[in-house]
């Protein structure tokens, strides 16, 4: 160990010396090796480190201390030691520390030992024993897998005294530690010796049950308890995941945008994964970006793995939303969607091939990995309500369908903090009707398109005020860029030109000439900064009118049905002036007051706002005039507070900037703090300058993130907002705010 840790000497050079005496004196093990041949092995070790090391082997045992020391030092920056850090978010600067003790011996025969034990099951968090030991034996050869281990119970039949005095010293250090110990021990002649324990690294479950029992058992409170729980673990509990035990090969590594495991057949379009996932099949659907157009192909799949797009990409929302296992950006793979296959590497997949995604680390096996299902239980259901006592933040979630509002209430969920309207129209079969409306020529047509889509409106609003009745909904206008609803202009010209070269009939050739002057038109170069939110309602009035309407009625309808109806809250997008928000305020009053007249009866209702430009933060004062809520979009103030394209930044500098610790976090993760958090902060501070006791939320991916949430409760919001199956997280990290700011 010391040749190869300490000066850097292949470790197959000692391991080969140890199979060729091995086998010349014809035992299997190494402690069947006589004295004899121990010295003689010795002395081959010593000749063989210094051919290696080009010089003589120091003997100076304070010289083998000092190199040992330094050894430690210089491990602190090799590659998996990077590895580590950048996977658990150590700073590099921290540093390290060096600890030496004096040793002692588990190979001197039968009566000496050594092994590492847990205080508890560190799978299940059950109060039991749990370890491993060896005779006769040093501590790298429990862990190397040279030799098998013993159970540590069958320990009390050959070492009676030591396993006694390991039991009790095992609930001392827990007593003391007040949680879960890993500990290694060494027996020699019978006495036992500790040589360190550490918080035992944890599952999940085990980490809540061990939590819930401690406190049962007094060891620790519930406050100490929410503490003790990392909010980014519950993850896991929410999502099948990959057996553990598994030993495949990564196969591509892309990033991990939705999290969970999924297993299933590859498709390489929607249809052909919307055919088959509606039969039943389990299909992974493969594309180099996912489009509205892709919808009813990606809420039947398994899993979804692109080529293109970042975290916060199309996929990528839509797939964390609907609770979709999603590998995102995954620029390693080469795509034939007319030929129906992907290249990995030097291998080809196709339909009938099958693969698994970890969308929990970005991963890809060939074939079908082990899967094991979320652990939900008791244990989980009471720490969420330890966590609902203490934490002064509200959790709701972003939802726009039945499904997803139930599964956010049943996760714990307070309401809804975002519904997209524009998810709703993002549907194949309502694609027409949305581009007629956008199309249009002059406001008859207009009308006419948006009379078809008021009813598919107000019956989706229907479906998600009946799952979360009682609680608020904030409903937020159509917020998507133009080009997003509409045919590209590139695909749309090469249509044009086809259909002249193949000689196409006169008028479907002039009716594609027409679209393609109106897309044209609305091109933009720069659509995400371009013609959205409440611009596009600026323009078109008629648009937030029909919404408006939809609302109500829905609401009405429900209460009518059901006999309580949710808290109607209504939110305009994109708004950078106050006059834009009293603009759209009257349209969408007017609207609502007009239904309510011809309903006979009325319900509360507020309109707000979305925070997501930089100058609506600034001007946060003025624009609570026409506000009855901020909601807080900070994916988009992300891009426009620091200038930057998250799906162009993820697949470019950002994953290099993180690396090279530029910056200590991607953040479009998790809040950049220091620039955009004090958008934020600034917006709230504002706002309540105006109206004192002005709800705000945030409704962007960092609502379901524990540091920014914990930034969000100093900041002093009212809720958060994030995709239904991270609702326990955020609940969880809520709780932790409150108790760590106390």
């Amino acid at each position: 160990m010391y040749g190869e840790v300490v000066e850097g000497i292949e470790p197959h050079v000692f391991e080969d010396a140890l199979t060729e005496i091995k086998a010349a004196r014809g035992v299997a093990l190494d402690t069947d090796l006589t004295a004899d041949d121990l010295k003689e092995l010795t002395a081959t070790f010593k000749a063989l480190a210094n051919e290696a090391l080009g010089g003589e082997w120091t003997s100076d045992p304070r010289e083998q201390l000092h190199r040992a020391v330094n050894a430690v030092f210089a491990s602190w920056l090799n590659p998996r030691a990077e590895f580590y850090r950048r996977a658990n978010g150590i700073s590099r600067n921290l540093g390290t520390a060096v600890n030496v003790q004096q040793m002692v011996f588990g190979n001197r025969g039968e009566t000496s030992a050594t092994g590492v034990c847990f205080s508890r099951n560190p799978s299940t968090g059950a109060k039991e024993l749990y370890g491993e030991f060896l005779t006769n034996a040093q501590g790298e050869d429990v862990v190397a897998g040279i030799r098998t281990p013993r159970e540590l119970s069958e320990m009390e039949e050959v070492l009676p005294e030591a396993f006694h005095d390991l039991l009790a010293t095992m609930d001392k250090l827990e007593l003391h530690n007040k949680d879960m110990q890993d500990m290694e021990f060494t027996i020699e002649d019978r006495k036992l010796y500790m040589l360190q324990t550490r918080n035992g690294k944890r599952t999940a479950a085990a980490a809540v049950k061990t939590a819930v029992d401690m406190v049962a058992e007094g060891l620790i409170t519930k406050e100490e308890a929410l503490l003790r729980i990392e909010p980014s673990q519950l993850d896991a509990l929410l999502h099948p995941g990959i057996d553990p035990e598994h030993i495949a090969p990564v196969i591509v590594k892309g990033l991990p945008a939705s999290p969970g495991a999924a297993v299933g057949a590859l498709s390489f379009s929607a249809d052909d994964a919307a055919e088959r996932g509606g039969r039943g099949e389990k299909v992974i659907l493969v594309r180099f970006e996912t489009t509205p157009d892709d919808i009813h192909g990606v809420m039947v799949s398994q899993g979804v793995l692109t080529a293109h797009g970042g975290m916060t990409s199309h996929a990528a929302v839509v797939a964390r939303g609907m609770g979709i296992t999603c590998v995102a950006g995954a620029t390693g793979i080469k795509i034939d969607p007319k030929g129906e296959t992907v290249t990995i590497g030097d291998a080809t997949f196709g339909k009938t091939d099958t693969v698994t995604l970890n969308g929990s680390t970005g991963e890809v096996f060939a074939g079908a990995l082990p899967l094991v299902p979320p652990a939900l239980n008791e244990d989980f259901e009471t720490v969420g309500k330890w966590a609902d006592a203490v934490r002064t933040l509200g959790v709701r979630a972003n939802a726009e369908n039945f499904e997803d509002a139930s599964k956010a209430r049943e996760l714990g969920a307070e309401g809804i903090g975002l519904a997209r309207t524009e998810h709703m129209f993002m549907v194949a079969d309502r694609l027409p009707a949305v581009r007629e409306m956008i199309l249009a020529e002059n406001e008859e047509e207009r009308a006419a398109a948006l009379a078809k889509i008021l009813p598919m409106q107000q019956a989706d609003f229907e479906e998600i005020f009946t799952a979360m009745k009682g609680l608020p909904v904030t409903v937020r206008l159509l917020d998507p860029p133009l080009h997003e609803f509409l045919p590209n202009l590139v695909e749309q010209s090469l249509l044009v030109q086809k259909l002249e070269l193949t000689g196409a009939p006169a008028d479907q050739i002039a009716a594609e000439r027409i679209t393609l002057a109106q897309v044209n038109r609305l091109h933009e170069q720069n659509p995400m900064l371009g013609t959205r939110g409440c611009r596009l309602a600026m323009l078109y009035p008629s648009i937030p009118d029909m919404q408006a309407r939809a609302i109500i009625k829905a609401a009405l309808a429900v209460l009518e049905k059901e006999g309580e109806t949710v808290g109607v809250e209504i939110m305009i997008p994109l708004v950078s002036w106050e006059s834009e928000l009293r603009i759209q305020r009257e349209i969408v009053t007017k609207a609502v007051e007009d239904e309510f007249a011809k309903a006979g009866k009325s319900l509360p209702y507020t309109i707000g706002t979305m925070i997501e430009i930089p100058r609506a933060a600034l001007t946060a004062d003025q624009i609570a005039n026409q506000a009855d809520f901020f909601s807080f979009g900070t994916n988009d103030l992300t891009q426009t507070g620091i200038g930057i394209s998250r799906d162009d930044a993820e697949l470019g500098f950002l994953g290099e900037y993180v690396e090279d610790e530029v910056i200590e976090k991607n953040p479009f993760e998790s809040l950049d703090q220091e620039g955009v958090g004090q958008l934020v902060k600034m917006g709230v501070e504002k706002g309540r300058q105006t109206k004192p006791g002005l709800k705000t939320g945030v409704c962007g991916e960092h609502g379901g993130d524990p540091d920014s949430i914990d930034f969000f409760h100093r900041a002093g919001l009212s809720y958060v907002s994030c995709s239904p199956f991270r609702v326990p997280i955020a609940r969880l990290a809520a709780a932790r705010a409150a108790l760590k700011n106390k």
